[in-house]
């Protein structure tokens, strides 16, 4: 698919808008690096998507962006406890995209996403980038948005060369009425050191023929195979912009050369998944009026402070399943970074707690204490 316009737009943005914020951030590729000057970062601040002065923003690698503190995780994995009986089937991705009750509950929690000032949303499922193209539907600029469609890409053995790769993104883009993607971050193996040399060469070359042809602005990738990634920005230094890989309320001590000295000296961004353990961090189950929302709201906040506290990772991407949750992210970014001794020790018997209480197919992520 060729990339199209309708009467000089690009999906709400001019095509002058739309050259100029890639000549912005293409000038600002060392912004990560502190190549700015402060005040000048602070205006490059105020131009970003959906700015807000309550909340704060971090230069995204050497892309240029400037990214919310926190941003947005496409899943929804409890959204049924707001709009039940949306699940059509055994998980959270079989959600009917096309219930109303669905469609009002992504788009009011996009839209105090926007009023807040968190402007990234994370999609990495067909069905992700479907629902949250929708929500944004008619304010496509309010938003970066990343753009995944994991089913037809390295996961699928179908999937693994350029052309194909290439093919699943004019698809998606197609399907989801996109003119263009903020952040082609395609899904690897989560351990994508099973790839072969020749599998990860033909993603990068997909990678980088999308941007020359101008339907993608950045590229990267998502991982949860911390050597392999380091090797992969590393090796493809103009391409890996962006990595998206776990990093949970428990990660801690991270050894010399490691994957996040990598993405500092190489200027890509690191946006960290699973911040709350794929929820496993939580005493309730996230229902209105449960009797635990007012500890989880507080725990939730403590381990996005954690997180933010340290300097590896750009910006925790947590899922969120309405308005309120996007209010309790937006205050753990205003309070002070450091936890208490009280705190850190809530903090660390609740993450105690779910790494007990881990699914069996979440436990690879205790992989990700000790980074």
């Amino acid at each position: 698919m060729e990339h199209k316009q309708q009467a000089g737009k690009t999906n709400g943005l001019t095509r002058r808008e739309f050259m100029r914020d890639g000549a912005v951030a293409a000038a600002g590729l060392s912004v990560g690096l502190g190549a700015m000057s402060s005040e000048a970062a602070q205006k490059a601040v105020r131009k970003t998507r959906s700015y807000n002065p309550d909340m704060e923003y971090r230069p995204l690698g050497k892309t240029g962006l400037w990214v919310s503190a926190v941003c947005f995780g496409g899943h929804w994995k409890r959204i049924d406890k707001m709009v039940p009986g949306v699940f059509k089937g055994g998980g959270w991705l079989s959600a009917d995209l096309n219930s109303d009750g669905f469609k009002k509950n992504r788009r009011d929690t996009v839209t105090r996403c926007i009023e807040l000032g968190i402007n990234y949303i994370d999609a990495c499922t067909r069905e992700e980038v479907q629902a949250y193209a929708e929500a944004l539907r008619g304010r496509r600029d309010a938003m970066y948005l990343g753009f995944s469609w994991y089913q037809e890409e390295m996961r699928n053995p179908r999937f693994r060369t350029a052309p194909a790769l290439l093919q699943t993104l004019d698809k998606g883009m197609r399907i989801a009425k996109l003119d263009y993607v903020d952040l082609w971050r395609p899904t690897m193996h989560e351990q994508s050191g099973r790839h072969t040399k020749d599998e990860v060469d033909e993603m990068m070359k997909a990678l980088e023929k999308a941007k020359k042809q101008g339907k993608v602005r950045f590229t990267g990738l998502s991982s949860h195979d911390r050597p392999h990634i380091k090797w992969m920005i590393e090796t493809y230094p103009d391409i890996v912009e962006v990595a998206v890989t776990p990093y949970t309320a428990k990660s801690k001590v991270r050894p010399k050369d490691s994957l996040f000295d990598a993405a500092k000296q190489y200027g890509a961004g690191i946006f960290g998944i699973k911040p709350f353990s794929s929820n496993s961090l939580f005493k309730g189950d996230s229902s209105p009026g449960n009797p635990h929302a007012e500890e989880d709201d507080r725990l939730a906040r403590l381990a996005i402070r954690y997180i933010l506290a340290t300097d590896a990772v750009t910006a925790p991407i947590p899922g969120m399943i309405n308005p309120h949750q996007v209010d309790n992210m937006a205050k753990a970014v205003k309070v002070r970074r450091e936890l208490d001794v009280a705190e850190a020790k809530e903090l660390q018997e609740a993450m105690d707690e779910a790494w007990a209480k881990l699914p069996t197919h979440y436990q690879w992520l205790k992989d990700w204490e000790y980074v």
